[in-house]
């Protein structure tokens, strides 16, 4: 069984286990301030995948400080201290202007406990002037850039609202490798991770495999995989309400997410496998709530069926 996972990942940098702390810094983003809709993307909930995170009323230092407490346990677990990821997480962080960004970006940066920094935004919220400032923190602490593709199928994309063209994704990738060219070694780009959602109504397992081709084309040095969940107050939710589709059980996720592993490059980071929606606000898939016994369930099955990350993509490559 061979996986390239986050964790190992990051030890293997680091020396030790890193911790991600989640952040808001009060973003909002072109699909809810009106600049693309109002109605955010179909899925999307209220704290715009920022649930886990702290108050966006606190700084970034108090939301650091809050973030070490609630993994202080795990800390104390590992019989070590502590070090840490800041994840600017909820709705879309490179969507201010470079002063904010800059402030805020510093800020964790030089927080000595930090040792690298993820930003998740969208693909059209990146331009030369914030890559320009993400190169210079990137010179400070490693940044990683999570870009929500979720899927690479138009009717999908344009069905979730995601509210750009495969284009603007490919044209973003391009302008990160342009700053990445200025840095010698792999290891050391600023990393490009990639989200991908599997269950989207309608699409069969040929589309999602698809789309995992279709971000194998590109330099990007990770990928997550996202089962879709169905939260509270979203539009997804009322349409599921109205007209249930099928969602898939833990079973068929499992088996469609070790044939996509299969087809990923194998320099690729497997950044996540699943994800876990918050259970005050979950509708479905139920089975999503025990994160414990979804992971054991994946990693049991990845373990017996002898799971090599990519084995499919050398073949078809002919290696």
């Amino acid at each position: 069984m061979y996986i390239n996972d986050f964790s190992t990942y990051l030890k293997n940098r680091f020396g030790k286990k890193i911790y991600k702390i989640s952040l808001d810094a009060g973003m909002t983003c072109p699909n809810r301030d009106g600049r693309l809709d109002t109605r955010g993307c179909i899925f999307c909930s209220e704290g715009g995948s920022g649930d886990f995170a702290s108050s966006c009323k606190l700084s970034i230092t108090e939301q650091i400080s809050q973030g070490k407490n609630r993994v202080s346990k795990k800390i104390a677990d590992d019989k070590g201290s502590g070090q840490y990821i800041a994840y600017f997480q909820a709705y879309t962080n490179t969507y201010a202007p470079t002063e904010k960004l800059r402030k805020i970006y510093m800020e964790a940066a030089l927080n000595d406990d930090i040792v690298a920094i993820s930003i998740a935004t969208r693909p059209d919220c990146i331009d030369e002037e914030i890559m320009s400032l993400i190169y210079e923190i990137h010179m400070i602490k490693p940044i990683f850039i999570e870009l929500g593709l979720q899927t690479s199928k138009e009717s999908s994309y344009k069905y979730i609202r995601r509210g750009y063209d495969n284009f603007i994704f490919e044209n973003a990738i391009k302008l990160i490798d342009k700053f990445n060219d200025k840095i010698s070694t792999n290891d050391n780009h600023i990393h490009i991770i990639v989200h991908t959602i599997i269950g989207l109504p309608g699409e069969t397992y040929e589309d999602m495999v698809n789309t995992v081709r279709y971000i194998n084309k590109f330099p990007i040095h990770g990928i997550k995989l996202q089962l879709l969940h169905i939260l509270k107050n979203t539009d997804l939710a009322i349409e599921y309400e109205k007209n249930p589709f099928k969602v898939l059980s833990l079973e068929e996720y499992t088996d469609i997410l070790i044939k996509l592993l299969k087809n990923i490059r194998p320099d690729i980071v497997i950044h996540r496998m699943t994800g876990d929606g918050p259970k005050n606000i979950l509708i479905a898939p139920e089975w999503s709530k025990n994160k414990r016994n979804v992971l054991n369930h994946i990693n049991r099955q990845l373990s017996i069926q002898d799971v090599i990350q990519g084995a499919a993509y050398l073949q078809d490559k002919g290696e």
